[in-house]
């Protein structure tokens, strides 16, 4: 809303061809803009350069402006030039061959170069599809009655110069042998009504062209060789003169500007003259008159050393001064009438009172919205803001399009881009920016010098980062970015191996009392000495532990945690590891490299709990540990997989409750279908084990489906036959288990027989389950002891004779082998014969327990399946 609102006033005074009206209001807290257009016009709407642009035109061409007459627009010329591509060093080179010497103007807006020829041709640019986006990712051919304008969508680190041999013209992206060419000198003239002459002999013509992306209106003055270049931005009420590589090119502002082309120079004033400073050679602002501090040469240069003079009579003097002219002239209320405000924000910025400055400058918005469009307004708000340290706000100032082409504001975005972890976006910044480093002076050309270096080291770019440093001079003046500067120099040396070097550069800084640079070199010395063995890793730990609470907010901190919790949890202190890279990743949340802090506690949550790292804990540490950290589990199968692994495992030291807490949760939050059914069953199986048939039951009735896979449904059915068995519903059970031939179905099917007290029956399914067991050799085991004993007690219980003496006969020898022999003795004897007296034939019955044989299967059935569960883990439903 700020950057639209400050053209209203210029759309109600100034509106452009085919518009009526405009106006603007506020909608569900955005900002609408309403535009009403002549009869007939189309409209196109898109976005380029940074910028959000309306095109407007009666025929869906907007190329000339249609108030100069001579340079309407106009078709496509029959017949046309080839454009060819040619290598140029790293780069490439656009030649464009015309029949006779034609004048140009190139310059460039964001990442658009314009071309605009003194000619009426066709020119093919069919070419460019050999650089495939390369370097020149598309061009676009406009056409005037007068003139060809070529546009150009270039990388924004692109490096372009031109050169003119014979009649043709050659563009150069990031070549190495164009001319720069000579400087255009722009100068005031005072006769009459103050104008700007630039010095261009044998300017030919001056074109009136409109944006088709913007939407402006440019005007273009067009020359021939030798190369004359317009070396950096000048602004001045009514209009910009923009940088060119050749030529000249002026971003029209007010209705009245006039440029016009003449033998000695190209002229640009206005009808009543232009509103001028006395720094005539940049000016950003009119005044009635200038106070110090003054503007600097280009937006986004700070002159600190001038801008925080207070001469003799003190600071507080000083300050006093300018906050009276600044009231007065806010109390003026006069537009455009900023000067005194922005002189006490100059000086603010000088003296380094950046959070003042930024008051002054955020209250001058509010009541002169025109000030937006004001780049050195921008320039100077944005630079408090990244003095301060606000960088993702200093990032959105820098990105307004009136900056685009500031190569002192490319510094500062790249600056804040490094800051911000951007390594990618601050090395292209720095590029645009690097001619404008020169300009800067004192602390910060050595700290904005250093984010190059620290920059290229992040992109492990070392030549270009010994460049950088190499070109970074220590300030005498200032300790502390000494001392910073000698970080940046071991860790280089440390990158390109020289590691003795390094250690001797961090031990030195590490003794500064400034801690921003202290505790980086204290960390990288102690990765060093561990790294060649030169201390051990708890003594490493205990030096880290302390670190870490000296300095905090920054990414040093997250450095520090990061290796702690490594050595950690190489130690096996996991709770230790875990509470540090927790604690580090919500204090610098904000910051890029707490992605990477995050990851790790990712990465050591999965170590312990799927890897198996946390299996050496005893179970209810490890149940501790995962519920204080639970919010790290992973979403979708590693997050299940994880779940099940640590509830199978509690599974195996009977903390039955806790095992059914954590199924019970997956199963109900996470899991749907054949997943939630097969965790279902498991949860079913526990809650049986600890003797809850109620619940087991009820796992089973909430995941019922008609789509589960037969082996599954099968298990389910013998889970639920046991749940209503222990409920006494015996005779349900087995209507459950149905005709099921499989060996837990027989089990089943013999145990509940046994609890409804059908002693015939039972004891058939008992030796039935036996088999030819009799034949075997060797001792029965103590499944198989139990069913012999049931199978004697149920013959016993229905005085079937003849069922005891076979099995007495075909089992005695197993029965004398046995270490339980006394009571399957009793139990063959049958009750009442010798000493199978009412109360041996109890203790008997007493003794023989199914229950635990099944809990031992079943136990060993789930966990078989652990491995086979973390390998084939369902997707979630939900996180």
């Amino acid at each position: 809303a700020q950057n639209t609102l400050p053209l209203l006033p210029r759309l109600h005074v100034d509106p452009p061809p085919y518009m009526k009206s405009a106006d603007v209001r506020l909608n569900g807290g955005a900002v609408e803009i309403r535009l009403t257009l002549a009869e007939g016009v189309d409209a196109r709407i898109g976005q380029a350069d940074g910028a959000d642009f309306v095109n407007l035109s009666p025929d869906g061409s907007v190329l000339d402006d249609p108030k100069n007459a001579g340079d309407q627009a106009g078709s496509a010329p029959t017949g046309q030039i080839r454009a060819s591509i040619a290598p140029d060093g790293k780069g490439a080179a656009i030649a464009i061959p015309f029949a006779q010497q034609t004048a140009a103007a190139v310059f460039r807006r964001g990442d658009v170069v314009w071309a605009v020829f003194d000619i009426h041709a066709s020119i093919d640019l069919g070419a460019l599809s050999r650089l495939q986006g390369r370097i020149v990712k598309d061009g676009q051919t406009l056409y005037g009655a007068n003139y060809t304008a070529v546009r150009l969508h270039v990388a924004p680190a692109t490096i372009l110069s031109a050169s003119q041999e014979g009649s043709v013209w050659t563009l150069h992206f990031n070549g190495q042998d164009a001319p720069a060419g000579d400087p255009i000198m722009i100068e005031r003239q005072d006769d009459g009504a103050a104008a700007l002459a630039a010095r261009m002999a044998g300017g030919s013509h001056v074109f009136w062209i409109r944006d088709p992306e913007v939407g402006d209106r440019l005007a273009v003055a067009t020359d021939l060789a030798p190369i004359k270049r317009v070396v950096e931005k000048k602004s001045f009420i009514g209009g910009i003169i923009l940088p060119s590589v050749h030529g000249l090119a002026v971003q029209v502002v007010s209705d009245s500007l006039t440029v016009e082309a003449g033998s000695e120079a190209v002229m640009v004033g206005a009808a009543k003259g232009l509103m001028l400073s006395a720094a005539a050679d940049n000016v950003h602002f009119a005044a009635e008159k200038l106070s110090d501090p003054q503007p600097s040469s280009q937006p986004g240069v700070f002159d600190f050393a001038n801008w925080s003079k207070f001469g003799q009579t003190g600071f507080n003097d000083r300050l006093n001064e300018l906050t009276a002219e600044a009231a007065k002239e806010a109390g003026d209320r006069r537009p455009g009438k900023v000067e005194a405000r922005m002189a006490l924000a100059r000086f603010l910025i000088g003296s380094g009172l950046n959070q003042e400055a930024l008051g002054v400058l955020n209250l001058l918005a509010r009541t002169d919205q025109i000030v937006l469009s004001s780049p050195e307004f921008r320039a100077m708000r944005g630079g408090a803001k990244a003095m301060m340290g606000r960088y993702k706000d200093a990032a959105a100032e820098f990105s307004s399009p009136i900056l685009s082409e500031e190569p002192a504001v490319a510094l500062w975005r790249g600056y804040v881009f490094s800051r911000m972890g951007d390594i990618q976006g601050a090395k292209t910044q720095f590029a645009m920016g690097r001619q404008a480093l020169s300009a800067f002076s004192g602390p910060w050309k050595s700290r904005i010098g250093r984010a190059v270096a620290e920059t290229y080291l992040a992109a492990n770019d070392l030549s270009a980062a010994q460049s950088a440093l190499l070109a970074v001079s220590s300030t005498g003046s200032d300790p502390d970015e000494d001392q910073a500067l000698r970080l940046d120099q071991a860790r280089l040396a440390e990158l390109t191996g020289k590691w003795g070097d390094a250690l001797a550069l961090y031990d030195q800084v590490a003794t500064s009392k400034y801690g921003a640079v202290a505790a980086p070199a204290k960390l990288h010395a102690l990765q060093i000495r561990l790294a060649h063995g030169q201390i051990a890793h708890d003594k490493a730990a205990e030096v880290l532990d302390s670190l870490r609470f000296v300095w905090r907010g920054d990414a040093t901190e997250l450095e520090i945690a990061r290796l702690l919790g490594r050595l950690d949890l190489d130690q096996g202190r996991y709770r230790d590891a875990l509470e540090v890279l927790r604690a580090s990743a919500r204090h610098s949340s904000d910051l890029p490299a707490a992605l990477g802090i995050q990851s790790d506690l990712s990465a050591a949550f999965r170590a312990l709990f799927l890897d198996g790292r946390a299996d050496g804990l005893p179970p209810i540490q490890s149940l501790g540990l995962f519920y204080d950290f639970k919010d790290l589990t992973p979403i979708g199968a590693d997050g299940d997989a994880m779940v099940r692994k640590l509830a199978h495992r509690l599974v195996d030291v009977d903390l039955l409750s806790q095992a059914a807490d954590l199924l019970k949760y997956q199963a109900e939050n996470r899991l749907d279908g054949v997943a939630r059914a097969d965790v279902d069953t498991d949860l079913a199986a526990i809650y049986l084990m600890d003797h809850k048939p109620e619940q087991a039951l009820g796992a089973i009735n909430a995941s019922r489906s008609t789509l589960l896979p037969p082996a599954l449904n099968a298990q389910r059915r013998l889970v639920e036959a046991r749940a209503l068995m222990d409920l006494g519903r015996a005779d349900h059970a087995l209507e459950v288990i149905g005709d099921d031939k499989s060996k837990d179905a027989a089990d089943l099917r013999a145990e509940a027989v046994w609890r409804g007290k059908d002693w015939i029956r039972a004891g058939a399914q008992y030796e039935a389950l036996l088999g030819d067991r009799w034949k075997g050799q060797g001792p029965l085991n103590s499944q198989e002891e139990s069913y012999l004993t049931r199978a004697g007690v149920a013959y016993s219980l229905s005085r079937d004779d003849a069922s005891l003496a076979r099995l007495r006969a075909r089992y005695i020898k197993a029965v004398d082998q046995s270490p339980a022999k006394d009571a399957m003795r009793v139990a063959l004897v049958g009750v009442g014969v010798g000493d199978a007296t009412p109360a041996a034939f109890g203790r008997v019955l007493g003794e023989v327990d199914s229950v635990s044989g099944w809990v031992s299967s079943m136990k060993k059935h789930i966990l078989d399946k652990t491995s086979v569960r973390t390998a084939q883990a369902a997707p979630p439903k939900k996180g």
